[in-house]
């Protein structure tokens, strides 16, 4: 199963390595990934592959929202499929 993971919020050092870290933890593979400052903001999409995961998908929405709030950033996943859904035009 693929999924979409956003990270935003004020740039910092470390956002990267802190959340790819926590993936390879927990066995889940960067597919695709952008990442880009706005102002300020740092704005970071990746598709995963949860496949070979050692965690549920509700466990991993719950500890990347926790790694957010102690990064100071907002980060959210969902289904590829829910994502690719919403941003149809």
């Amino acid at each position: 199963m693929n999924a979409i993971i956003t990270v935003v919020g004020t740039d910092q050092v470390g956002i990267i390595a802190k959340v790819s870290a926590y993936l390879s933890r927990h066995g889940i593979n960067i597919v695709d990934i952008s990442q880009t400052i706005l102002s300020g903001n740092f704005v970071m999409m990746m598709m995963v592959d949860l496949s070979q995961s050692d965690n549920s998908v509700q466990n991993i929405k719950v500890e990347l929202s926790s790694l957010g709030e102690e990064l100071g950033v907002s980060i959210n996943m969902m289904h590829e499929r829910v994502f690719s859904a919403m941003h149809r035009i």
